[in-house]
């Protein structure tokens, strides 16, 4: 019978931050510091106790209250604070905006990823295309385009676009080479595969769930196989790297890892895969967040 290596499953953390800190955790729900501030939002895989005292939590500066839906809630205030100021990752900025969603604005745990893609289009020695699919607010692209990467920006949100634009002119980026673009992904991607539009890199971030434009429904399990495959489509032929991170962590990290794999069995390199964790200041726990899959070539 033949053997099978099994895939060594990673843990990375975002250590590097100074105005991210996941303060405490427990109860279903995730004491922050983003900034200045101090933010509470539910988490549901907090299911341990709480370390900080009560009277630490209740001095929350903003509270995410969630109503029905994954995502949905709104944010009540224990003294005025402005609801939109910036942050900063080594030279990234990102403006937090809190609105009727438990997001923010800024995924802290894919601060690694930042590094990460930005080291690669370094290395590489050579001019390079990116494309970021569901680019949300940009600081993939952000990172990829400081590196000297000429970057692709896709999110079917408006909203999303225009946010990730004004992020990177925080960031003294406004002139670099990126077009953004509101548009599916999966219709730009076969766009680009007829028109021989090939890129070097590739940075996907699905969502769970979702509605393009027209209505055109996205869901993880059904879906991610076929952008995968639109995405081996626009691959130059001496491709550098891949990215994705999916949140859908009720799957195993080895479901995005294997598919992947299928994807660029042919250009040999590493892939590499786990989850995007947060180490708590107050007792040390680890959260996870998302499962990551990276490729790069040799």
């Amino acid at each position: 019978m033949e053997k099978h290596t099994l895939p060594k499953l990673q843990l990375l953390s975002s250590p590097d931050w100074q105005d991210y800190e996941l303060l405490d955790s427990g109860a279903g729900e995730a004491l922050e510091r983003v900034g200045p501030y101090t933010l509470l939002r539910p988490e549901p895989q907090a299911i341990w106790s709480k370390a900080l005292s009560q009277e630490q939590w209740a001095a929350a500066d903003a509270v995410m209250v969630p109503t029905s839906g994954e995502q949905g809630g709104y944010w009540t205030f224990t003294k005025p604070m402005g609801e939109n100021w910036v942050i900063d990752y080594k030279g990234l900025k990102s403006e937090i905006r809190l609105s009727t969603s438990r997001h923010i604005g800024v995924f802290p745990e894919q601060a690694t990823h930042w590094d990460w893609i930005g080291d690669q289009i370094r290395t590489a020695k050579r001019p390079l295309k990116v494309i970021n699919l569901f680019g949300y607010t940009g600081m993939a692209t952000a990172a990829a385009a400081r590196a000297g990467a000429q970057v692709t920006h896709v999110d079917a949100s408006k909203h999303a676009v225009e946010w990730a634009s004004h992020n990177l002119a925080l960031s003294g980026l406004d002139k670099a080479p990126v077009r953004w673009l509101v548009e599916d992904a999966r219709k730009y991607l076969k766009r680009e595969a007829k028109r021989k539009s090939f890129y070097d890199g590739i940075i996907l971030d699905p969502p769970k769930f979702g509605r393009g434009p027209g209505g055109r429904v996205w869901e993880y399990f059904e879906d991610i196989s076929s952008l995968l495959k639109l995405c081996q489509r626009v691959l130059t032929p001496n491709p550098r790297f891949i990215c994705l991170t999916s949140y859908a962590i009720q799957a195993s990290a080895l479901v995005p890892h294997q598919a992947l794999q299928e994807i660029v069995s042919g250009f040999g390199g590493e892939i590499t895969s786990g989850e995007l964790v947060t180490v708590e200041k107050s007792r040390g726990r680890i959260l996870s967040h998302a499962l990551y899959t990276r490729w790069i070539s040799d």
